[in-house]
C-alpha cells in the first residue's frame, strides 16, 4: 500500500514503476485535481466528482456571466425596437425621396427593404445582372417568396443567354415567381410593396447611388411604367432559341453592319472581304432567324440579344 508522505523513490519502487514514470503521473494528476498537497506534507487523493467540480467552476461562472453579459446586450439592442421603427417611419414618409450612395450602402438598403417585404415586388431588369449580384439576390427574393408575397421580374433578351441569370429565373419560377423577357427596358426598377421604389442615379452606373422613392405620384408612375412594358413581354420559360449560338467573329462583323443598314458591297469593303463571302454570311445568317428581310433579320437579332 502506498503512503501520502511516500517520496518519488519509495512509490517507484512499491509500483514498479521508474522515479520519472512517477513523476509525470502526480504531475498530470495534480492538474486534474485528483490530487492535492496535504498541509502536514505529502498528498491528498481527491474523488473525481469533486475534482471536477473544483476545475470546472472557473469556466461555469465564465459561462454563465458571458450568458448574462449576451442576454443583456439583446435586451437592450431589443429595447431600440420602437426608435428604429420610428425612425422608418419617418424616412418612409409619403413625400420623401432619399439618396443613397456607396455600394455597401445600397447593398444594406436592399437588403433591408427584402426582409421587410411581404406582398409584392416588381423588377424591372435591363442589361445583363452579374455573377455577384444574382448570388446576393438569390437569397433574398426566395425569401420573398417563401413568405407569401408576390413577385415578377422582367428581364432583357440578354439575359436569357446568361446562365447564372437563367438558373436564378428557374429557381425563382420553382417558388411561385413570374419571369418575362423583352427587347428593350428604361432602367433597372425595383418596387417593393408598391410603397418604395429603388431607382439608380446613374442607369449606367448603378452602384454609384440610388435613390428610395415613396412619393404616391412618382409610385404610380413607376408602377404605370412596369406593367406597360410587363403586359408586352414575353414567358421567360417560353423564350426558345431556335437561332442557334451566337454568332462570332465574322458572322458578329457581318451582322452588325447589317444591322446598321449597310450593304453587301460596304461590308466586304469595311472588313476587307470579297462581296460574295458577305453574301454567303448574310444567307447563313437570315436562314438561321427564318428571316425574309434584312430587315426583319435586324428585328430578331435583337431580341436574341446579339446585338448588344
Amino acid at each position: 500500500m502506498i503512503h501520502p508522505t511516500d517520496s518519488v523513490e519509495q512509490i517507484a519502487a512499491r509500483a514498479d514503476l521508474t522515479p520519472d514514470d512517477v513523476k509525470d503521473a502526480e504531475s498530470r494528476l495534480f492538474s486534474l485535481g485528483l490530487l492535492r498537497s496535504s498541509p502536514g506534507g505529502g498528498r491528498v487523493a481527491i474523488s473525481p466528482e469533486s475534482a471536477a467540480d473544483a476545475l470546472l467552476a472557473p469556466l461555469e461562472q465564465d459561462i454563465l456571466e458571458r450568458r448574462i453579459a449576451m442576454a443583456t446586450t439583446r435586451a437592450r439592442l431589443h429595447s431600440l425596437s420602437g426608435d428604429y421603427l420610428e425612425a422608418r417611419s419617418l424616412r418612409s414618409a409619403k413625400t420623401s425621396i432619399e439618396v443613397v450612395e456607396g455600394i455597401d450602402n445600397i447593398r444594406a438598403v436592399i437588403d433591408d427593404l427584402a426582409r421587410t417585404c411581404m406582398t409584392s415586388l416588381d423588377a424591372l431588369m435591363p442589361g445583363r445582372p452579374t455573377e455577384e449580384a444574382v448570388r446576393a439576390a438569390r437569397p433574398l427574393d426566395l425569401r420573398i417568396l417563401k413568405r407569401g408575397g408576390k413577385m415578377r421580374q422582367l428581364f432583357q433578351q440578354t439575359a436569357r443567354n446568361h446562365p447564372p441569370t437563367v438558373q436564378y429565373v428557374e429557381a425563382l419560377e420553382r417558388e411561385g415567381a413570374q419571369m418575362r423577357i423583352t427587347s428593350v427596358l428604361p432602367s433597372r426598377v425595383l418596387i417593393y410593396d408598391r410603397s418604395c421604389a429603388v431607382l439608380p442615379i446613374d442607369p449606367a452606373q448603378t452602384a454609384v447611388g440610388v435613390a428610395l422613392i415613396r412619393d404616391p405620384a412618382v409610385l404610380s408612375f413607376l408602377q404605370q411604367l412596369f406593367e406597360h412594358y410587363w403586359d408586352r413581354a414575353s414567358e421567360f420559360s417560353e423564350a426558345e432559341r431556335t437561332s442557334g449560338p451566337e454568332p462570332t467573329g465574322v458572322e458578329r462583323d457581318v451582322l452588325l453592319l447589317m444591322a446598321a443598314g449597310k450593304k453587301d458591297e460596304a461590308i466586304a469593303h469595311q472588313l476587307g472581304v470579297s462581296p460574295r463571302s458577305v453574301s454567303r454570311v448574310v444567307a447563313r445568317l437570315m436562314d438561321r432567324l427564318d428571316a425574309d428581310s434584312r430587315f426583319q433579320a435586324g428585328v430578331r437579332a435583337a431580341l436574341n440579344g446579339w446585338l448588344s
